[in-house]
């Protein structure tokens, strides 16, 4: 079963005819378009996807499961999807409520009259966190790609390098290696590692540090991220009581994910975990999220989440402790939910690790 066919169900239960999908995430889910402008009309049976003169190829090239139109200047997209429309004889069309601004909305109500325009809730997130083999694949592949990485630049960790070359060398090796980049690479060090999304800066290492780096490879379409944490040459009694207890509480989140387990319920044992030796205080943001064309794909770990774990979901499992003026860590694993626990992507080593050793 294809996406496009995974929706059309989807519009079926919620009584939706015809859908235009304009969140280009959503419509590269959908089409398997790589491009960054794009729309597709789905309908019950056949629809259309559309895009500007400057993919015209690519289109032909990436999108399978609809046929491809294009226009060029000085046609606008919104008139070019009102031909569609007509020739396509569609009376009403549902349209992504949550992604469509307000300027677009009053675009599209002149531009596509007297066509009626539905706001319809977001249809593809929830098919989006369940993924298909090919998508789980896809995956797999960025996250051996990021696990690679990791054993390359961790010969960096030592004093004197700067967290910027770090994360150049990791966007290096990505891009070297055929992939690109799911996200800007967070590379901090010392104090700076108290910051959990801190940018790199030109600080260098030092003896002593905790240094952690999130980062992460995106290989056909579908994302990757990992954290580490690292001690630069001399690991205090503080640096491993912290370290392995983010580790302890990371490992028991794993072990408790399974099919029918509330998201919350596994973020809330985190935080019990954290608790023991009163880090739990530290620790500011959802456990994880989900994983898949974008980094921060459907679903949260977290407090207030009304996620419910279920096969085929991928997941990242990232607790955190983050301490102003002393530093941070924070160990961060890629995990799908399988029919009877999870399987681990992402294989680096997570046992303190001191460095150069």
């Amino acid at each position: 079963m294809t996406n496009i066919d995974r929706l059309r169900e989807k519009m079926a239960e919620e009584g939706v005819e015809a859908l235009l999908l304009s969140e280009i995430t959503n419509v590269g889910w959908a089409t398997g378009f790589k491009g960054s402008s794009g729309w597709a009309i789905v309908l019950k049976e056949g629809g259309r996807f559309i895009t500007d003169s400057r993919y015209t190829i690519a289109a032909q090239e990436e999108v399978k499961d609809l046929p491809s139109f294009t226009f060029a200047s000085p046609t606008t997209g919104a008139q070019f999807l009102k031909r569609q429309f007509d020739e396509l004889g569609i009376k009403a069309i549902g349209f992504e409520s949550a992604f469509v601004t307000y300027a677009t909305f009053e675009e599209w109500s002149k531009a596509f009259a007297p066509i009626e325009l539905k706001p319809v809730k977001d249809l593809v997130g929830p098919i989006r966190m369940v993924k298909m083999p090919d998508e789980i694949a896809a995956i797999k592949r960025a996250c051996k790609l990021t696990d690679a990485c990791f054993d390359h630049v961790r010969r960096m960790i030592q004093p004197g390098v700067s967290e910027f070359d770090i994360a150049l060398e990791i966007e290096f090796y990505f891009r070297r290696n055929g992939a690109e980049l799911a996200f800007a690479p967070a590379v901090v060090s010392g104090e700076r590692s108290a910051r959990p999304h801190g940018k790199p800066s030109e600080r260098k290492l030092q003896r002593g540090d905790f240094v952690t780096l999130d980062f992460g490879a995106k290989v056909d379409g579908y994302c990757a991220d990992m954290t580490r944490t690292m001690v630069v040459e001399e690991a205090t009694d503080r640096h491993r009581e912290i370290y392995n207890q983010v580790l302890e509480a990371q490992l028991a989140s794993i072990e408790a994910m399974k099919p029918g387990v509330a998201a919350k319920d596994v973020d809330g044992l985190a935080r019990q975990v954290l608790g023991k030796k009163d880090l739990a205080q530290y620790f500011g943001h959802g456990l994880g999220h989900g994983l898949g064309r974008v980094v921060h794909d459907g679903g949260r770990m977290a407090v207030t989440s009304t996620d419910t774990l279920a096969p085929g979901q991928v997941w990242t499992v990232e607790p955190g402790v983050y301490i102003e003026g002393f530093g941070g860590v924070r160990i961060e694993d890629d995990v799908v939910v399988t029919e009877s626990g999870v399987e681990v992507l992402t294989h680096s080593p997570k046992e303190l690790l001191v460095l150069p050793g």
